[in-house]
């Protein structure tokens, strides 16, 4: 019997068959003529099944924001995808166009995308309209954090937690663990939250032990904890436990290649659609107004602190320091075409040549001069941080007002701060996101941009 509370022990197997179902009859829907459906039904139940163990498709919780959601089905239906055409590649004898084929996918996503989606703000509907689908929590240790998070529980019912005690373990009215152990025993908590900085190394052990041993659910807030408060990343080398400060999504190979197909299709989108002839147009009004190349090109910092060239369209004089001095509001080494083509970022077009190589992403922190970027790497906290991943056209920082001119180490610190956010947090869709309002923001116009 599943035990009340959890996430319904009966709703994944239903999503695995809907999601089967909705596979098969638009498959059989879609190619009825000529089709080997057996073939492909069971083709398509092992490989869904093991494709979604893999790619954790199902592990959807109450926590689970949307994003995530959306980027698992993507993550999913790109896959799905190629074991469909694998199939029918296999069968040759099967003469299907790929227009249907890819129309059959659509549909197939569409569906189970629908079906997801209800399930998952049905249940945020239950629990807070019904009090349904619940888990009881205590709290151990009073201090801000642990008020935060109980904060959240009362004011997101739709959660499902309902909150019944906080524990103060150091405080004025202080509770013994064993207290807290009791009350957990006789009052059905589900989940235990412990405060890191509130309880020592002995009480730490003594909870778990607790927690292990009666089945209960045990989590920790980091508090001050430095350390804590990055997201970790656990492994076993043998039977020893090792902590990696990070987890970068892009180490891993099919995030790498989902990305670099991204960034090869956007920029022979841009390359081909528009700078073909664009180009000619703005060379020839760069090379009307001043002399010098139509082109700029400046040493930078990418991935791994490689060096490489960064191209342009020249919008400034040119200058023999240009490779150490930024552009500032007023600018006098700015042309008049420079100021159009820098106020509506189009002097940044070329840079789809430096994706195209290789040497940069559409997404991504951006890349600084050398000579900045080992300035900031001496007295920034973490700004090497940026280079575990390559430098981007557009970024988080960018579209979040931190693009341009630095003025203070304060816009450092936060461009910083959106740049570590992205790598450890990249998805598919966060660079659709920001595609999209890095575009935006470039018909608004934006305050920084000169």
């Amino acid at each position: 019997m599943f035990k009340k509370g959890r996430f319904s022990g009966y709703l994944r197997p239903i999503s695995y068959l809907i999601d089967l179902s909705i596979i098969n009859v638009l498959a059989y829907l879609f190619f009825s003529n000529n089709f080997q459906i057996l073939n492909f039904v069971a083709f398509t139940l092992i490989a869904w099944i093991v494709l979604s163990l893999r790619s954790t498709f199902y592990e959807i919780y109450r926590f689970t924001s949307l994003v995530k959601i959306l980027s698992l089905t993507i993550k999913q239906g790109v896959i799905f995808t190629l074991i469909v055409f694998a199939f029918f590649g296999y069968y040759g004898e099967v003469n299907k166009n790929p227009l249907e084929i890819f129309k059959y996918i659509l549909q197939v996503f569409l569906f189970i995308t629908v079906f997801k989606l209800a399930i998952y703000y049905l249940l945020k509907k239950y629990r807070r309209l019904l009090g349904g689908n619940y888990r009881n929590t205590v709290i151990i240790g009073k201090n801000k954090k642990t008020e935060q998070l109980e904060k959240f529980f009362t004011d997101n019912p739709e959660y499902g937690y309902q909150h019944q005690k906080t524990f103060d373990i150091r405080g004025k009215n202080n509770n013994s663990l064993n207290a807290s152990f009791d009350y957990i025993l006789n009052n059905e908590v589900d989940e235990i939250y412990s405060s890191v900085a509130e309880l020592t190394n002995d009480e730490l052990v003594q909870l778990i032990d607790f927690a292990d041993n009666n089945l209960k659910i045990l989590k920790f807030l980091p508090d001050n904890k430095e350390i804590y408060s990055k997201k970790l990343d656990f492994t076993y080398y043998g039977f020893l436990p090792i902590l990696s400060l990070r987890k970068i999504p892009m180490d891993e190979p099919f995030n790498k290649f989902v990305k670099r197909v991204f960034d090869i299709l956007l920029s022979l989108v841009i390359l081909v659609g528009l700078l073909s002839w664009l180009t000619p147009i703005l060379g020839l009004l760069i090379k009307l107004e001043s002399k010098g190349p139509v082109f700029f090109k400046q040493k930078r910092n990418g991935l791994d602190y490689q060096e490489f060239y960064c191209y342009k369209f020249r919008s400034m004089m040119p200058s023999p320091t240009a490779h150490l001095y930024q552009a500032t509001k007023e600018d006098e080494r700015v042309t008049r075409v420079g100021k159009i083509i820098r106020k509506t970022s189009m002097d940044e077009l070329p840079q789809f040549i430096n994706v195209l190589k290789g040497e940069m992403s559409v997404v991504g922190p951006r890349p600084h001069m050398v000579s900045h970027t080992e300035m900031y790497a001496g007295r920034i906290d973490k700004f090497m941080v940026r280079h575990f991943i390559k430098p981007g056209i557009t970024g988080l920082a960018q579209v979040s007002g931190y693009r341009g001119e630095v003025e203070t180490d304060e816009d450092i610190i936060k461009r910083v701060r959106f740049d570590i956010f992205y790598l450890e947090n990249w998805s598919l869709l966060l660079d659709i996101k920001i595609a999209f309002q890095t575009v935006y923001n470039a018909v608004r116009g934006e305050e920084k941009a000169y």
